[in-house]
């Protein structure tokens, strides 16, 4: 194996990686400590899975805005109000996350796990 071969599995590997990490910033909760803050009004509760998934089996209280309609629909959000964000395993959940801090909003929380962990 060459340098080269080398050195693209280890920009490929630090790449997956820091996907992966933790967006500073941004709280996590468990889907159980999601359960205790549910009936917070001054908290805004979003499920960025698809409107089929969303319509398959959704937590009440949760609006549906789909991942990739997130950047154009975050302006109905309240910047000044805490965004907990949800999907269907964490991943999506988690870049949106990341779109919300790029866009200004300071209190996000990603729930660990989404509707895989709920129960």
């Amino acid at each position: 194996m060459s340098i080269g071969n080398i050195l693209v599995i280890v920009v490929i590997a630090a790449f997956m990686v820091w996907r992966m990490l933790p967006t500073k910033g941004v709280r996590y909760i468990s889907t159980t400590q999601l359960k205790s803050e549910l009936n917070d009004r001054d908290k805004q509760y979003i499920d960025v899975r698809t409107p089929v998934e969303f319509r398959g089996n959704s937590i009440k209280g949760f609006k549906n805005i789909p991942l990739n309609q997130l950047a154009e629909k975050s302006s109905s959000l309240s910047k000044d109000k805490e965004v907990i964000v949800i999907c269907q395993s964490g991943m999506r959940s988690s870049s949106a996350s990341k779109l919300l801090k790029k866009q200004g909003f300071k209190k996000i929380t990603n729930v660990r796990g989404g509707m895989n962990a709920w129960r």
